[in-house]
């Protein structure tokens, strides 16, 4: 595996993910799982964010504080399953700003198939999260990457939570440039390209569909 891969092993994140792979977890829970696992692995991915200091005063004085450095970040979702990490890492970040690429797998080359953009100004300028539960055969992720570059931004990393071995090679292969933060590193994809064991696909079990 790349030096770019952080598998987030916290004892909270390990034990929510347990839960959200369980069959039996109902739609509401697994919506409720996925928020608060997305906030936990939001720390990670912005565990080295830059930091400035301003001026403040507290009740007992003044000093110079720790403030976010730079432009506002951006958070990306690769619609649709990308926008259950979106809510809970933008509940974290509020100030962010937000972006969505719709890109769908036709089922039968495995191969992603565009059909949205709409990314924010000034990527040159931004620290890049781009979101989506599942690293699996690691074309959609490579190409949402990709038309990202192609609007300027330079500083990207990808925050899902379930990886294959084959999408990180993918990844690394097209970016070894870019970062990827996940909570769990799984066995193999399936005949059919799902991640192996897995929880099955992330956007039905959040939506309820089929």
């Amino acid at each position: 595996m790349p030096d770019n891969l952080t598998i987030v092993e916290h004892p909270l994140v390990q034990h929510k993910l347990t839960h959200m792979r369980e069959k039996s977890t109902s739609t509401a829970g697994f919506r409720r799982l996925l928020h608060e696992i997305a906030q936990l692995l939001a720390y990670e991915v912005t565990s080295h964010l830059a930091l400035t200091t301003q001026p403040i005063e507290t009740p007992l004085g003044e000093m110079d504080a720790p403030v976010l450095a730079g432009k506002k970040l951006a958070l990306i979702s690769i619609l649709r399953a990308g926008n259950g990490l979106l809510d809970g890492v933008l509940e974290l970040i509020p100030s962010a700003r937000v972006g969505f690429v719709g890109l769908y797998r036709d089922e039968e080359t495995l191969q992603p198939v565009q059909y949205y953009f709409k990314v924010p100004d000034g990527l040159d300028g931004r620290l890049v999260i781009v979101v989506d539960p599942m690293l699996a055969t690691g074309n959609s992720s490579a190409k949402a990457v990709e038309l990202l570059k192609e609007q300027g931004a330079r500083d990207i990393r990808f925050l899902c939570l379930l990886a294959a071995p084959e999408g990180v090679r993918r990844m690394a292969e097209a970016h070894p440039d870019v970062p990827i933060v996940t909570a769990a590193l799984d066995e193999r994809l399936d005949e059919n390209g799902y991640i192996v064991p897995g929880l099955g696909d992330a956007g039905d079990r959040m939506y309820g569909t089929k």
